[in-house]
């Protein structure tokens, strides 16, 4: 919990209880539905909530901005993003039941008003967002022909909507083929933690 309060320490009251309510939450979900490898749960902070909240570090969402969560897994970016901005809109959605069902289970339990969710395939999704966010579910070329149907024409924040996704590695290749309309934030700026030397924000305006 240490670790988000170093990069974030303008957090309300409410905002640290629900971040600290995760690590219980996740390790007796985890124990019966798999979303968080066994050995990684150790790392819930780091690994998994700070890394999402690397798009916060890239964007702040005006209130009212509606985000999708792509291929949320058991929630991220999407549950500590729904926490960090609590006047936004989070859609989580995911092709595996059980990973919803865990979602849905810390949502409740967090009593997070702002987060909705749905057991689907992204191609099955049509509703218009102004962002979706997503954490390295495929190569990037495949989730920009993907999402571009659900990104919303008329943009209300600081940048044109889009797709932002936590990626790692080296990208060149991969954004190739639209690199002018790419942007990619390396997180070693941000978090000095060995983790985050690879890893990356890649914003794409759709």
């Amino acid at each position: 919990m240490d670790i988000i309060k170093k990069y974030f320490n303008n957090l309300s009251d409410q905002q640290l209880q629900h971040f600290a309510a995760l690590d219980s939450l996740y390790r007796e979900w985890n124990a019966k539905i798999n979303v968080i490898s066994r050995k990684d749960i150790d790392n819930l902070y780091e690994h998994h909530i700070l890394h999402s909240l690397g798009i916060a570090q890239l964007i702040s969402f005006k209130p009212g901005s509606r985000v999708m969560d792509l291929g949320t897994g058991g929630g991220f970016p999407g549950i500590p993003l729904a926490i960090m901005f609590p006047e936004v809109k989070f859609h989580l959605v995911d092709s595996i039941g059980k990973k919803i069902r865990v979602c849905n289970e810390v949502i409740a339990a967090l009593g997070l008003t702002n987060v909705t969710t749905e057991w689907a395939r992204a191609e099955n999704v049509k509703e218009k967002y102004d962002f979706v966010v997503s954490r390295a579910v495929m190569p990037l070329a495949d989730l920009v022909k993907l999402v571009r149907k659900n990104i919303d024409k008329d943009s209300k924040n600081a940048m044109p909507n889009g797709l932002i996704c936590l990626k790692g590695g080296e990208l060149a290749h991969e954004v190739m083929p639209m690199k002018s309309h790419t942007l990619i934030t390396d997180l070693s700026d941000y978090f000095d933690e060995e983790f985050f030397e690879t890893k990356k924000v890649v914003y794409v305006s759709l």
